[in-house]
């Protein structure tokens, strides 16, 4: 899971750098209709696990000008199916957390959600780390997946990413300055 969901959130919402990391996601989907909502996706203790200088300062450009800044990103982001209504990385416990909401079109666009006969649900590799829930957790032999019934209003899933080896991450919060 850890590389399914680094795959999946690299691509459709925060990183589009493939040094940077985080520890924790959780995703709050607020559904208005069927398909049509607002969410909140949180982001915590994001590091870069770049090997050289150069990398580590493509990652901070990443995600200090192109992912907080640009108007590009948030072009990027529509183009997924999110329109980005607010994003923000902050500081806390010395670690750096960002976090990001959105309204949606369509669910189906969002995280590889899926909604069919009157349930929604995100399928998962059997080694990713559901750290919780509003959902019921489905095993197979295959795969793993979260379920939701229709009537649910807000879909809530927190992952583990990464566990971190301290030595090895680069942590982000020092070159980070928050703007006022």
């Amino acid at each position: 899971m850890k590389k399914h969901l680094l795959i999946i959130f690299i691509i459709v919402s925060f990183f589009l750098s493939g040094c940077l990391t985080f520890h924790r996601i959780s995703y709050e989907l607020n559904l208005e209709d069927d398909l049509k909502g607002k969410g909140i996706i949180k982001i915590f203790d994001i590091r870069s696990d770049a090997e050289t200088d150069e990398e580590f300062e493509e990652d901070k450009n990443t995600l200090f000008e192109y992912t907080l800044k640009s108007e590009q990103f948030l072009t990027d982001m529509q183009n997924e199916g999110k329109d980005i209504t607010s994003r923000r990385l902050y500081v806390k416990d010395d670690l750096l957390h960002g976090e990001a909401k959105f309204n949606f079109d369509d669910i189906r666009k969002v995280e590889g959600i899926a909604f069919e006969d009157d349930f929604y649900y995100i399928t998962m590799e059997l080694e990713d780390s559901i750290y919780s829930t509003n959902g019921e957790v489905i095993f197979s032999d295959d795969f793993k997946r979260i379920v939701w019934d229709k009537s649910t209003k807000t879909l809530l899933f927190e992952m583990i990413a990464t566990d971190y080896d301290d030595s090895y991450y680069k942590q982000l919060a020092p070159f980070y300055k928050e703007e006022n």
